[in-house]
């Protein structure tokens, strides 16, 4: 199957600088396939919780990546909660990526990958369905530094991705992550233009109806969407 919109740009913001690449919550497999069929790196790992999804996933990467000692990339298949990534018995540069789930849940689950491996070389390609302000304010608060970030629609859901890195794998260079997102908001298109004030329109929508029907105490969101300029 071919990959979607969010799945080939979540695929090509991965470079081939890691050891290990840990596609999460991969459900039927199909970004860490293509990774594995480009051999993004030597060792591509699947992680979901499902036992169904997982043997039937290992079963076709059996049938079409075997994993022989002539191949350029292993694949190994990892039918576990997220949170309990093995990371340590690897040993090499990580990148987790994490998509496909509420930006809640992915703030837990990177909270608890890094508090357990505080001293490992891991990067995070992160796209989450929303919350994005909840996730970009747990990254700031560990210090964790930006590589890159996009924003993309796909079937007209807006979706941010963003790669970051660990302050042990961080360098000087990176920048600083901003909780409402900075290079989201640039474009060099009339096409993007749209996108990004489509985008920003649609969140702080979202917030000011959050701040009326729930009096959620959100107006210091509301305040730094609203001080962007697109």
């Amino acid at each position: 199957m071919k990959l979607g919109k969010r799945l080939k740009k979540i695929d090509a913001m991965v470079t081939a600088e890691y050891d290990h690449i840990w596609d999460c919550c991969c459900d039927h497999g199909l970004l860490g396939a293509a990774l594995l069929a480009r051999q993004a790196a030597p060792f591509i790992h699947f992680v979901d919780i499902v036992p169904e999804l997982m043997l039937e996933l290992e079963n076709k990467l059996d049938r079409f990546y075997p994993n022989i000692a002539e191949s350029n990339s292993q694949w190994q298949v990892h039918c576990i909660d997220v949170a309990a990534l093995p990371l340590p018995e690897f040993n090499g540069k990580h990148l987790v990526i994490i998509a496909g789930v509420g930006g809640d849940l992915m703030t837990e689950l990177v909270k608890a990958i890094y508090q357990k491996n505080p001293k490992l070389d891991i990067d995070f390609l992160l796209c989450p369905v929303h919350h994005q302000f909840t996730l970009r304010s747990q990254l700031i608060q560990f210090d964790f530094r930006l590589k890159t970030e996009t924003l993309i629609i796909e079937n007209r859901r807006f979706y941010e991705i963003l790669l970051v890195s660990t302050p042990k794998s961080s360098n000087s260079s990176l920048s600083t992550i901003s909780p409402t997102g900075d290079l989201i908001w640039q474009s060099n298109t009339p096409a993007q233009a749209k996108i990004v004030a489509d985008y920003l329109k649609k969140t702080l929508d979202h917030y000011k109806r959050a701040q009326l029907s729930r009096h959620a105490e959100v107006q210091y969101i509301i305040d730094a969407y609203s001080a962007i300029a697109v």
